[in-house]
């Protein structure tokens, strides 16, 4: 798979993971398990990017005497999900039409 797709496809779960609530780093990686295998060493980078673009905020909590940093989605993190939503079927609709010529 193409590396930018790839990239685009892993931030807009991880957006996705965070759309349903605020949640931390491993619950994020255990949240996307079944689509997809994410290391630490991938996410926090993802989440750093995706702070940075605006797409999510960050605020610590306690837990068990230690905070927890959380990741929160944005306005535009939702719309960065709904962006990608549009183009995926415009990548649906191109597929379709290699297939009706007979695929590869």
């Amino acid at each position: 798979m193409n590396v930018q797709l790839k990239r685009g496809i892993t931030d807009v779960c991880v957006l996705a993971v965070l759309k349903e609530e605020a949640s931390y780093g491993y619950k994020i990686i255990s949240d996307l398990e079944n689509i997809m295998s994410l290391s630490e060493s991938t996410l926090y980078p993802i989440l750093k990017r995706l702070e940075a673009q605006k797409c999510l905020t960050t605020f610590s909590k306690d837990y068990n005497g230690r905070l927890r940093k959380y990741y929160e989605i944005t306005d535009i993190g939702k719309s960065k999900i709904i962006e990608f939503i549009e183009e995926w079927k415009e990548i649906e609709k191109v597929g379709r039409f290699i297939n009706s010529r007979g695929g590869i």
